[in-house]
């Protein structure tokens, strides 16, 4: 998992035993485990949730996607789209694998490599992908290349959707984070169109709010940085 994925699930949990401090030590272990539990859960739902709300987007869309998303595999398997492009996704290569799943569950799934992604965009209808982080400011963190596949979206009038659960979302703006990991790359809120979460889909200047409302986001951030 993500950075943020990481993040939100300690900060879930610490919310609940914070919470509950006054149990004897064995009933804070249950609801930890609980907790714990619920959480898993709580993602399998999310991935569900976004899935529906992508349906009517993915009807009869050419859609390009890079990398390879949980949460886009599942919501392309959902509602199987027109067509399918996905990056080879390189250095690591995921989307060949991710290829032949799609391919598995009977799309129409199509291979490029990422150099030629861009001028793909000339016959897709939507641009999706995952994220592993989306900062209070509405950037998306997500795999090198997802910026520059956002821009030539962008120049053809195509829309960026980002599938993110809720877990992923980060209680600061992506300049104030400690970002050093070459595989991935920051793109910015003007380049995206919605990030479609289990809540709901949002526009990017959108994002503050929803975070702002989720406090165990907070919480998990404040652990691993006192941690540190």
């Amino acid at each position: 998992p993500g950075v943020g994925a990481v993040a939100g699930a300690v900060g879930r949990v610490l919310a609940a035993a914070n919470a509950n401090v006054g149990l004897e030590v064995d009933q804070l272990q249950q609801l930890v485990s609980e907790e714990v539990a619920a959480l898993v859960e709580s993602r399998n739902r999310a991935g569900a949730s976004i899935a529906i709300q992508l349906r009517e987007r993915l009807e009869d869309a050419v859609v390009l996607t890079h990398s390879a998303s949980a949460t886009v595999r599942e919501a392309l398997i959902f509602t199987p789209p027109e067509r399918v492009i996905c990056t080879v996704s390189s250095p690591q290569d995921e989307g060949k694998a991710f290829c032949e799943e799609l391919r598995g569950a009977g799309l129409e799934v199509e291979l490029v490599e990422d150099d030629q992604a861009p001028a793909q965009l000339e016959w897709a209808s939507l641009l999706l992908v995952g994220a592993d982080t989306v900062f209070r400011c509405g950037t998306v963190s997500n795999k090198a290349g997802t910026r520059g596949l956002a821009e030539a979206a962008a120049e053809v009038h195509v829309p960026t959707f980002v599938a993110c659960e809720v877990i992923k979302l980060a209680p600061m703006d992506a300049a104030d984070a400690n970002l050093e990991d070459g595989m991935f790359g920051l793109t910015p809120p003007a380049l995206v169109d919605h990030v479609v979460t289990e809540e709901g889909a949002y526009l990017s200047e959108e994002i503050c709010a929803l975070v702002d409302r989720t406090p165990f986001l907070q919480q998990g951030y404040d652990l691993l940085r006192h941690d540190r």
